[in-house]
């Protein structure tokens, strides 16, 4: 859930909108945002004792940083981070779009203005018919590195402040654990159902307790689940995988349990989602469910 939120951004106002986002850009090119007001008040570090402590917890670590931003935070050199920078490690469009006219063989003269225009507020050099390949170079490391340098050293600090700074000097092969790529966390539906303990009602016991769902009922009910999951998307399992447990990521003996109630609902702490069991049809059981995973936002189910 935290790491979540480290994506998805906090509801703390600034004043230009209702959610603060630490980290900004697409997928797998995630970079620290450059807001002055977010160095300012040390968010970074926070970010960076949460990841830290993430990790020593065996949780869920953040997930879809730029390479060339991994490369900063885990102590490697600025060379080897601008080597590895793309075009898609600029999380800003406008910039992307005037950057990349450099990749043309000619600029037509509007193109050439707007180069020059960004390389005049960055105090860089204008663009020459010889020196594009290295100008695109300075553009994006400006664009991606130079303006975050401040963040990226301030979440080294929070990871610093963890502990865990030794393991990342001396064992390079976990950089890739605390910082994995997101395409490595695809859902897949086959590998969701291996992960699920089906309870079964409690017919014998001898404790008081409600009337057990009819076994035929479960089954019912439980076969709809397996029916949603293999028909979901990458996007909707991951949007249940927030409902059932927080999180988008896959995690392992999730519960499912037949009950009786109204709407499905979940116990994110025990990875538990309870499934009412009046259904009688799959139509009415998937529009239950996307409503449910609708309201992950403000509920986790409880809609």
């Amino acid at each position: 859930m935290a790491m979540q939120k480290l994506k998805t951004g906090f509801s703390i106002n600034f004043g230009s909108a209702a959610r603060t986002s630490l980290f900004e850009g697409e997928k797998e090119h995630r970079v620290p945002s450059a807001a002055a007001v977010l160095r300012e008040s040390n968010l970074f570090e926070m970010a960076g004792r949460m990841i830290g402590h993430s990790f020593l917890h065996g949780a869920f670590c953040f997930s879809g940083l730029s390479l060339p931003v991994v490369t900063l935070l885990t102590g490697g050199s600025t060379d080897t981070a601008v080597s590895t920078l793309t075009l898609r490690d600029c999380p800003d469009l406008d910039h992307r779009e005037i950057i990349g006219f450099l990749k043309n063989a000619e600029l037509t003269a509007e193109e050439t203005n707007s180069v020059t225009d960004l390389c005049l507020s960055w105090d860089l050099p204008v663009p020459t018919s010889t020196n594009h390949d290295w100008l695109f170079q300075e553009l994006l490391s400006h664009a991606v590195l130079k303006r975050v340098k401040q963040p990226i050293k301030q979440i080294r600090k929070g990871l610093k402040e963890t502990g865990i700074w030794p393991l990342f000097s001396d064992r390079p092969d976990v950089h890739p654990i605390i910082f994995p790529r997101e395409s490595h966390e695809e859902l897949y539906p086959q590998a969701v159902i291996q992960n699920i303990h089906w309870l079964q009602p409690k017919c014998d016991s001898d404790e008081e307790e409600d009337d057990p769902v009819p076994l035929d009922k479960v089954s019912l009910v439980t076969g709809f689940l397996r029916k949603f999951i293999e028909e979901a998307s990458p996007e909707v399992l991951r949007d249940l995988m927030k409902l059932w447990v927080g999180w988008e990521l896959l995690t392992r003996n999730l519960i499912v349990e037949v009950v009786t109630s109204t709407y499905p609902v979940s116990l994110t702490c025990f990875f538990k989602l309870k499934l009412p069991s009046h259904y009688q049809t799959y139509k009415m059981f998937h529009q239950d469910m996307m409503m449910a995973i609708s309201s992950i936002s403000s509920g986790f189910g409880l809609v």
